[in-house]
């Protein structure tokens, strides 16, 4: 099985705030993110992370080697903080700014920001998945996204915190 998440924000205290999630405290949200993803994802299970996975997470690996999955990570703007290192690309099956694949049925283009237009857009089987908006509709650019059924926001805020596959 393939999922996509973004925009997990272990470690990060202040987007229980940001996001209005509904969680006491950092603790309580990391633990209810590990647990939802590994109640979906098996060891032989694919995950897309479309960026900002941790934000001033103490301990990065101590959540890395809870996570099932084989794991590739799209950087996000947040990304960078905590991947300054290599220490921890050996958890990762890729790293990488932008990507495009296929899950056998959909081109799909990764970016952890929404684009309006991507390679090969105009293709019927063509999608974009991205992060970084988290449930924002506020946004100015909002009424395009919300209207176009091809771009794909993976973000957790918006998916129960949890892990998703394409058709959900």
């Amino acid at each position: 099985m393939i999922y996509f998440t973004a925009d997990t924000h272990f470690g990060h205290a202040n987007i229980i705030k940001h996001c209005d999630r509904p969680f006491d405290d950092v603790d309580t949200m990391d633990k209810v993110l590990i647990d939802n993803w590994n109640n979906r994802v098996h060891e032989q299970d694919t995950v897309y992370i479309v960026g900002d996975m941790f934000f001033r997470c103490r301990e990065p690996e101590h959540i890395l080697k809870q996570l099932k999955g084989k794991k590739h990570l799209i950087l996000g703007n947040h990304d960078a903080s905590w991947m300054k290192k290599d220490e921890y690309n050996h958890y990762f099956e890729s790293i990488q700014e932008y990507l495009i694949t296929t899950d056998g049925s959909h081109i799909i283009t990764f970016c952890h920001y929404p684009l309006m237009t991507w390679h090969r857009h105009n293709r019927e089987n063509s999608y974009m998945i991205f992060g970084h908006i988290h449930n924002d509709t506020d946004l100015s650019f909002w009424p395009y996204i919300k209207n176009n059924d091809k771009l794909l926001n993976a973000g957790c805020d918006i998916n129960f915190f949890q892990p998703v596959t394409f058709r959900e």
